[in-house]
């Protein structure tokens, strides 16, 4: 197939874009050449700059499936189906356009938040809305032809938000360490290449409507006795109550990333991917995925965590509580 990928050179992108060639597909992308350019260097590369409406390089281009990587606000979506002639499309979507955080076992067909049509800044705030705008307009110009990509948190190699990171690399560093809640709590999380190869066999198959890819709970006390087993370390979880994080100004998801407290969003690790599961769905051990993240963030060239506990915050914390 000749595959255009708008994006196609961070984290989730860029794992499309080698499945994609692995797949044996001619892959071409559409950025504006500002991450990654050295990958894929066989690839061909058209630059634009789409927030700007510039898909000049896009115009009279026919393609047997399109991948939205980059689409944030209805606006971009529009314009690319505008531009392009595709036999499939694909839009990366996210779990994030469901209207409630609180339902627990959420399916593809539960409500959907309003859509967000004018503003075109993304915040915690706007970024459901403004996907399900996306949707809306595929909706509209690409119906029959659109896979959508409900994503939930995605971890493994090349995570630049280190959201997942977080725990695999503070737990590989022993000794004690903060958790929040209790040893039951769960993530739902998919490795990025069950992904990327899951949406190919979509595209190959010219699979159509919403499903939600994510993965199965897996408990975060979980997470951190196989960091511990694999790298060989005596590390020994804290568990801290909502109060406790508290007044320690210890926040969620900003200082322990992927725990949010309260009955408000209890059911953010507990979407429904039954049907994701029966189109072939699959799952690597979860300690290919903590092993391969540990190598990609032993290997950055950035070492530092964008993401996380302070670790000065963290030694002072323990230190008053142990």
């Amino acid at each position: 197939m000749n595959i255009l990928i708008m994006g196609g050179t961070q984290f989730l992108g860029r794992h499309i874009t080698q499945t994609a060639l692995n797949n044996g597909h001619t892959v071409t992308l559409f950025n504006r050449g500002k991450t990654n350019q050295d990958l894929f260097p066989t690839v061909t590369k058209l630059k634009g700059d789409r927030a700007a409406g510039d898909l000049t390089a896009l115009e009279g281009t026919s393609w047997d499936a399109v991948i939205d990587v980059s689409a944030y606000y209805p606006r971009a979506v529009r314009e690319l189906l505008e531009t392009v002639e595709t036999q499939h499309f694909t839009l990366i979507s996210t779990i994030s356009t469901y209207a409630s955080e609180a339902t627990l076992n959420q399916d593809e067909t539960a409500p959907l938040s309003d859509p967000i049509t004018d503003t075109e800044e993304i915040t915690g705030a706007t970024y459901g809305g403004l996907k399900v705008a996306c949707e809306n307009v595929c909706h509209a110009l690409a119906a029959d032809k659109t896979l959508f990509v409900r994503s939930g948190l995605i971890a493994g190699p090349d995570d630049h938000t280190d959201r997942f990171s977080y725990w695999p690399w503070r737990a590989a560093q022993g000794g004690w360490m903060i958790a929040a809640g209790d040893p039951s709590t769960a993530f739902q999380i998919v490795d990025v290449r069950d992904e990327a190869e899951w949406i190919l066999r979509q595209i190959e198959a010219q699979a159509t409507g919403a499903f939600n890819v994510t993965g199965k709970p897996i408990l975060l006390e979980k997470i951190i006795e196989t960091t511990a087993e694999l790298t060989n370390q005596d590390t020994r979880p804290l568990w801290l109550s909502h109060a406790d994080c508290e007044a320690h100004d210890i926040r969620p998801w900003v200082d322990l990333p992927l725990w949010v407290p309260g009955d408000a969003t209890k059911g953010l690790h507990t979407f429904n991917i039954d049907k994701a599961l029966a189109a072939g769905l699959t799952f690597r051990p979860l300690e290919t995925t903590i092993a391969d993240t540990l190598a990609y963030l032993n290997n950055r060239p950035d070492s530092k965590l964008v993401t996380g506990l302070d670790p000065e915050k963290e030694r002072l914390v323990l230190a008053k509580l142990l």
